[in-house]
């Protein structure tokens, strides 16, 4: 039997349980000890016991989103190599993950080897194709409205407001996934 000790330590925080127990099980076989949480704060409790090396952490959650998490971890271990998830993919929160100390960003549904892998990149994809088409003008739109959130740090009244928008209308929109292209 593996020491527990021995092998790295890997925080998962996602506030869909099916999708964390399924996660956690994957990490376990492949060896990683695997500590669970459901939201940023129990996240935080979890990682100030025991600062991870590896971290997987789930954007959107009930109260403060994954961002805020990724902000702390690293502040608490600069070294802690973190994936953010995400079923709202969007560039805004893309660039800010990345700025913030997350390793790289996947949208949902990614498995554990794609989040592996994820772990391993330390630098950019000159080769990645460039998409020939440009963005409709519903995925312009989502980007838009990420871009004015993340600037009004979330405040969906401060960001309807900027955006001349009705506060009911913008939170159908950010209800909703994102249009693909």
């Amino acid at each position: 039997m593996t020491d527990h000790d021995d092998r790295p330590s890997l925080l998962l925080v996602d506030d869909d349980a099916t999708f964390r127990a399924v996660l956690a099980e994957a990490f376990e076989k492949r060896g990683y000890a695997v500590r669970v949480a459901h939201d940023v704060p129990s996240g935080l409790a979890v990682a100030a016991q025991d600062p991870p090396e590896y971290a997987v952490i789930d954007l959107k959650m009930p109260g403060p989103s994954g961002l805020e998490l990724v902000q702390k971890l690293k502040q608490l271990d600069e070294n802690t190599r973190i994936v953010m998830l995400t079923g709202y993919a969007s560039i805004t929160t893309a660039v800010e993950a990345i700025k913030l100390g997350a390793t790289h960003y996947l949208a949902k549904p990614a498995d554990a080897d794609e989040i592996l892998a994820a772990f391993q990149r330390t630098e950019g994809d000159a080769a990645l194709p460039v998409e020939p088409r440009p963005l409709s003008v519903a995925r312009l739109e989502w980007e838009h409205i990420q871009k004015v959130l993340s600037e009004c740090q979330g405040n969906i009244s401060e960001t309807a407001r900027r955006l001349g928008m009705h506060r009911r209308t913008l939170q159908r929109k950010l209800a909703k996934r994102p249009v693909r292209h």
